[in-house]
């Protein structure tokens, strides 16, 4: 992938404004994409946008493939005509400052329920565009929404607690479940066919700005997903359908356990066996959504951390091979030019930068982590340009908070590295950024908006309280448009 010179901000969508408790694809989306175009930088980067799961965490969603609806705008609904004006009338007090997703989901749900209503009894609502897209996407739209359907009447619990028949997906079971629950699994078919059509009318949109939006792909899925559910064969499951092996990274300087993600891991020879067909259809179907794909957890893909599913920590693992090269050329064959940032950071071993160095993949740079020591790679004066700079990403905290929490070292180093005095610390790292020989430049909107902890979006390995931040609309002003062009300028990421 050639890089050119530019800058963008992290933000996921359920951060932007609107007075529905969540943000959505509607108008603060566009005015979104507006700030940037008006900025003068080109990026637009999100979190994977699935529908969440475990812990409201878009990297443990219900299917790779499918989109969030709880990121669906009522007002284009209303002005689409799915929705009636009385749909939108109650008074509604959900908190500006963050996503309460306890009360969102099911007002949410219950608005877009009416919406199928009025869709399937409304004769002057035209279906032709619904059927063109339940069968362009046949290939995963079929089982998500019969694995929402069955999770529905099962009451929302996970899989593994299913009847035997259904786990196994036993051919009569499954042909009367189709029956049985037709009317869900329209339902389930439609919120998707909503979420689509709103994200491809911004996605057109913010081409037309030329704005590039950059996505995130997991390396891997959640256990409680259609993914898992209806193709088996690619995971280390049991008779039961059940994990035998789940991922983690073992334990290190962060934690004396490790992490236990818990996901289960993949079948590698399996998916070799098919020609990566199921990775082709997953990167594919990204990139029809955006224009560039981080991949999370790059190491994985050279060698993974295998824990026996029966463990309580990561401790008691040991690393396997992954599909390295292979898969790559895989996708490579099927897709062109890859337009993949790869997501390089932890304990790195040669074999991965090798790897994202094969096929001309950017790594990811961490300006927080640079002021250890005068040789951290993270310093930006060791940034090669095929890179992707960040101050920081979701999973860390803000630039002020990281400094007010810093070591004393650290922020000394930081300080005469920079030539500052710390009383901008967000923005001293946004400069230092911008100016650095990396082709892309990024920034999470808390430290544009040089804002504390108390924005954090996630803390990882803390259960709930996370992905709920979100922006006032009257944080993006023209005095903060105006900066953000300032800088741009004076470090030539303005793209043509």
């Amino acid at each position: 992938m050639e890089l050119k010179r530019q800058s963008g901000i992290l933000l996921h969508p359920s951060s932007l404004p609107s007075r529905y408790g969540i943000g959505d694809l509607g108008k603060s989306a566009y005015d979104f994409v507006d700030f940037l175009h008006d900025a003068g930088s080109n990026l637009w980067q999100t979190l994977p946008l699935g529908p969440t799961g475990y812990g409201d965490s878009p990297y443990q969603s219900f299917s790779t493939f499918a989109g969030n609806p709880y990121l669906i705008s009522p007002d284009l609904l209303l002005e689409e005509g799915f929705l009636h004006p009385n749909d939108l009338k109650e008074e509604l007090d959900f908190s500006d400052d963050y996503v309460d997703y306890g009360r969102v989901i099911g007002w949410k749900l219950n608005l877009l329920e009416r919406a199928f209503i009025r869709f399937t009894r409304d004769p002057e609502i035209d279906s032709r565009d619904l059927d063109i897209f339940r069968e362009k996407n046949s290939e995963w739209l079929e089982d998500y929404a019969l694995f929402m359907a069955l999770k529905e009447a099962n009451g929302g619990g996970s899989w593994v607690g299913w009847d035997e028949n259904l786990r196994n997906r036993e051919k009569q079971i499954i042909s009367q479940a189709k029956t049985t629950l037709k009317t869900a699994i329209d339902r389930f078919v439609f919120y998707q066919f909503l979420f689509f059509r709103q994200w491809d009318a911004l996605h057109a949109y913010a081409k037309s700005k030329n704005i590039q939006i950059i996505g995130d792909i997991p390396i891997f899925v959640s256990y409680d997903s259609s993914d898992v559910w209806a193709n088996p064969e690619l995971f280390f499951l049991d008779e039961q359908k059940l994990p035998t092996v789940v991922a983690g990274v073992p334990p290190d300087y962060f934690s004396e356990t490790g992490q236990l993600w818990g996901n289960p891991l993949y079948k590698w020879e399996n998916h070799k066996a098919e020609n990566y067909a199921w990775w082709v259809k997953r990167m594919r179907a990204i990139l029809n959504m955006v224009d560039i794909v981080r991949l999370d957890h790059f190491r994985g893909f050279a060698a993974y951390w295998e824990v026996p599913a029966e463990e309580l920590t990561a401790e008691k693992g040991r690393w396997m091979p992954g599909p390295e090269a292979d898969l790559f050329d895989a996708l490579k064959a099927e897709l062109g030019d890859l337009a993949i940032i790869a997501e390089d950071l932890g304990e790195i071993t040669p074999d991965v930068f090798e790897l994202r160095d094969q096929f001309n993949l950017p790594g990811m740079k961490i300006l927080q982590f640079a002021f250890s020591d005068d040789n951290n790679p993270f310093l930006p004066h060791h940034y090669p340009e095929n890179c992707v700079a960040y101050t920081g990403t979701h999973d860390n905290d803000t630039a002020r908070g990281w400094y007010d929490s810093a070591s004393e070292h650290e922020k000394d180093f930081a300080r005469r590295y920079m030539s500052v005095d710390g009383s901008d610390i967000a923005w001293d790292l946004i400069r230092t950024l911008w100016h650095s020989r990396a082709a892309l430049a990024l920034a999470p909107l808390q430290d544009l908006l040089s804002l504390g902890t108390e924005a954090r979006m996630n803390y990882p390995g803390r259960l709930g309280g996370n992905w709920n931040w979100r922006v006032k609309k009257e944080s993006l002003n023209n005095e903060l448009n105006e900066k953000l062009r300032d800088i741009n300028e004076r470090a030539n990421r303005i793209a043509s």
